[in-house]
Parts: C-alpha cells; sequence; structure tokens
C-alpha cells in the first residue's frame, strides 16, 4: 500500500539520474524484466537481450533515470550512447500502482534532456506490440516508426525521433 499511495503523490516523484548498479535501478530493471517475461507470448530471457545490466547507460554517453517518491522507485529509462551523435532510449518502465500519472512521459522528457545536454542528435528505441501503452506515448510523443536497426529478438517496433 506504501507504493500506491506513493505513486498517487505524484508532486513528490523526483527524477534522478542514478548508477544503473544501484538498489533503486536494479529494483527497477528485475521488475521490467518480470513484467516483459509475463507479457510476451514467448516469455523473456534477459541473457538474450542486449545489455541486460544497463552498464553502458552512464554518463558522459548515456544516463540512467530512477523516479523516486518517498523512498521508493516508481520507475525508470536508460539512454544509452556510444559517444556519438545517435543514441538509444532502452528500459522504460513505471510500477503497475504509478501507471496513469504522466510519469512515463516525464522519465522520456527527462531522458530526451539527458540527450541533448550530451550532444545527441538522434533517439531510436525499440519495443513489442504485446506494450500497447509504450507505443501510444512513442507516437504521442513525437516518434516516428522506422524500419528495425538491431537483431534484439524481442522488438518489433522500431521508433526515431530527431531532437
Amino acid at each position: 500500500m506504501d507504493l500506491i499511495a506513493s505513486a498517487l503523490g505524484r508532486d513528490g516523484t523526483i527524477l534522478q539520474d542514478t548508477d544503473p548498479r544501484s538498489d533503486e535501478a536494479r529494483y527497477c530493471l528485475g521488475a521490467y524484466y518480470a513484467e516483459l517475461a509475463r507479457r510476451f507470448k514467448q516469455g523473456f530471457d534477459v541473457k538474450l537481450s542486449r545489455d541486460p545490466d544497463a552498464k553502458d547507460m552512464v554518463r558522459p554517453r548515456g544516463s540512467f533515470i530512477v523516479a523516486m517518491s518517498d523512498g521508493l522507485p516508481l520507475g525508470c529509462v536508460g539512454l544509452k550512447g556510444s559517444g556519438g551523435e545517435v543514441a538509444e532510449i532502452k528500459r522504460l518502465w513505471v510500477a503497475p500502482s504509478a501507471r496513469g500519472l504522466g510519469l512515463g512521459r516525464r522519465l522520456m522528457e527527462a531522458a530526451e534532456s539527458t540527450a541533448r545536454e550530451l550532444g545527441i542528435a538522434v533517439l531510436r528505441l525499440d519495443t513489442n506490440s504485446a506494450l500497447a501503452e509504450a507505443g501510444q506515448l512513442y507516437r504521442r510523443s513525437g516518434w516516428t516508426e522506422i524500419p528495425r536497426f538491431n537483431d534484439d529478438p524481442y522488438p518489433d517496433l522500431f521508433f526515431e525521433k530527431r531532437l
């Protein structure tokens, strides 16, 4: 119940750049991977996914942002940069109790802002059509569908946004 009460107090939710190996980040990633395993028809094996530990999502090339409220992690998003002007958004997740409050949009805006600070001009992301709410968020936020750009076995939708 604390998580639900925390989610409802959205004014107290802060977004912070976090080490993806921190307890808060690992909690979010674990919850994200568990949800993918439940929602994907074929399940989800994190070992088959690229950068499962989000170790490439650190400054100065990237970032890992965690939404915190009352000491509890409510969501996350990663920015995976390579040092060039193109980077990827990865691992967007919001706790079920905090959905519908605009937190996913806030996390995406924070990742885009960080990308601009780092000199990134183009962002890409992939998702699976089983995550319909993610696809809706991306389309409403100015992302454009593009052809496949990686060999990850799980996504079937690919997007790009020029900053």
